[in-house]
């Protein structure tokens, strides 16, 4: 069965940092692809992120370009998102998702996480 567990949010000041965490099992993590979404109220879903483990590629979200770092560590089934000078707008719930088999590929229903709220201050 697939599971994503979140994890890593908070509360922090505009510039800050902090770093997600997704842990992973029920499939193959070395050929998976795993996003990280977001969603703030009001706003539709949006994925920042997205790392293919099998060949490492990378995707971001322009609006993040620059501040956010995904990584995977195979070793313990998870994906991370390192998130550098944080905006308000930045503000959500940030889940992670599995795609079917590529960053480019619709996710998997019920991959989906709990999420974990980041909050951004002014």
């Amino acid at each position: 069965e697939v599971q994503l567990v979140e994890s890593g949010g908070g509360l922090v000041q505009a510039g800050g940092s902090l770093r997600l965490s997704c842990a992973a099992s029920g499939f193959t993590f070395d050929e998976s692809a795993i996003g990280w979404f977001r969603q703030a109220p009001g706003k539709e879903r949006e994925e920042v992120s997205c790392i293919n483990n099998r060949d490492r590629s990378t995707y971001y979200a322009d609006s993040v370009k620059g501040r956010f770092t995904i990584s995977s560590d195979n070793a313990k089934n998870s994906v991370y998102l390192q998130m550098n000078s944080l905006k308000p707008e930045d503000t959500a719930v940030y889940f992670c998702a599995r795609h079917l088999s590529s960053c480019q590929l619709k996710i998997i229903m019920g991959s989906w996480g709990q999420g974990t709220q980041v909050t951004v201050s002014s």
